[in-house]
């Protein structure tokens, strides 16, 4: 799906004159779009305000309609330790015509729980070349495979980091354990977790680090626990993931 909604944005050869043309053709397509329940879809003009959602990320946003989503940046809608990172975000791929692919967040849900979706952004350009907006996708990450035929071997890989993510996990421990080469692990990883091996560490890292920042434990202590020594590393690890730092996140979840 994503694939399909970044062609449809960027359009090729077919590029648009300006994004309210690319809009038009988009709208047709929002009733199908709204439907979707585990993936927010959106469009943002170059001041990385929102000129299109679906319904999914209206909800997400605990608004009953999109009205007053439209004309927003994230900063303005989502609270003011979380919606700052994700409009920095936007801004470098408008500004830098940044390409983001599978990246893995933790996103706080309407509910206040946390949930992990694999985000991806494109600019989007008109017929001269110039950026004239972005549009994006944050798909809910998908339970694991288990019917996939190495699920038996890669749930191992899967155990062995739960017990060890509080040091370096390398690549060369986890093909010992499934038995396979290096390309063979990062092929059958995406296919049955639909995550690299290093975002499968990065994840079980931060889903801990998530409990534990709902404690009274230092930052520099919960960075130590997490498996990282150094906790400048930690914090810019997880305000990648997550748009905010462990601080900013603390008092969010508060």
């Amino acid at each position: 799906m994503h694939n399909a909604f970044a062609t449809l944005c960027q359009g090729g050869e077919q590029r648009p004159h300006s994004l309210e043309q690319l809009l038009a053709g988009v709208a047709m397509l929002l009733p199908m779009l709204d439907v979707i329940p585990n993936a927010t879809m959106f469009i943002k003009d170059v001041q990385a305000r929102y000129v299109m959602a679906n319904h999914t990320l209206v909800q997400r946003c605990g608004l009953k309609d999109r009205r007053p989503l439209l004309g927003k940046t994230s900063a303005e809608v989502f609270p003011a330790q979380l919606g700052p990172g994700y409009t920095e975000q936007d801004r470098r791929v408008l500004e830098q015509g940044l390409v983001l692919e599978d990246q893995l967040e933790l996103h706080l849900y309407g509910s206040r729980e946390p949930g992990w979706c694999l985000t991806h952004k494109w600019p989007l350009y008109n017929r001269e070349g110039a950026i004239i907006g972005l549009a994006g996708i944050s798909v809910d990450l998908q339970s694991a495979s288990e019917t996939h035929p190495a699920y038996q071997r890669l749930a191992a890989v899967d155990e062995h980091i739960r017990a060890h993510f509080n040091r370096r996990v390398t690549l060369g421990e986890l093909t010992r354990i499934a038995g396979t080469s290096v390309a063979q692990l990062e092929r059958y990883c995406k296919r049955v977790f639909h995550l690299t091996p290093r975002q499968m560490i990065q994840k079980v890292r931060l889903e801990h680090a998530h409990r534990l920042l709902h404690t009274e434990l230092p930052i520099t202590e919960v960075a130590l626990q997490c498996g990282y020594t150094d906790h400048s590393a930690f914090t810019r690890q997880f305000k990648a993931l997550t748009g905010f730092t462990p601080r900013q996140y603390r008092q969010a979840t508060r």
